[in-house]
């Protein structure tokens, strides 16, 4: 006689979010950062390779909020963030941002400037 195996279902699911997904519930409150990285990396933390995403016009800007390694990565360091990893790249970019607001993305702002951030907000 066989043994009947059933199939046994998860109590719970736990997906992960997508970039995008991560990157707007953690700027949820300041909507501006959501724009800067869809413009700066089109929400892309690693590249279809599992590389860090690099920055086109610059190659030491990195990840999804395309911190730039030459100004930044030492005291990221020295504050505890790792830019590669994406939980420190944002968590850096709000420190960045607390500290200098959005001008260290100034390059890119005419696509997430005003114009944009109305459109994200209505």
């Amino acid at each position: 006689m066989e043994a009947k195996l059933e199939a046994v279902q998860p109590a719970f699911v736990i997906e992960s979010p997508t970039v995008a997904e991560y990157v707007e519930t953690y700027f949820s409150d300041m909507p501006i950062m959501t724009a800067v990285a869809a413009c700066e990396s089109r929400f892309r933390h690693f590249d279809r390779h599992g590389d860090i995403v690099r920055g086109e016009a610059n190659w030491q800007d990195v990840g999804v909020m395309q911190i730039n390694e030459r100004f930044h990565l030492e005291t990221a360091k020295d504050l505890g963030y790792n830019l590669y990893s994406l939980e420190g790249n944002v968590a850096y970019a709000r420190y960045l941002f607390e500290k200098e607001g959005t001008r260290p993305w100034n390059a890119s702002k005419p696509c997430w400037g005003k114009e944009r951030l109305v459109a994200l907000q209505s």
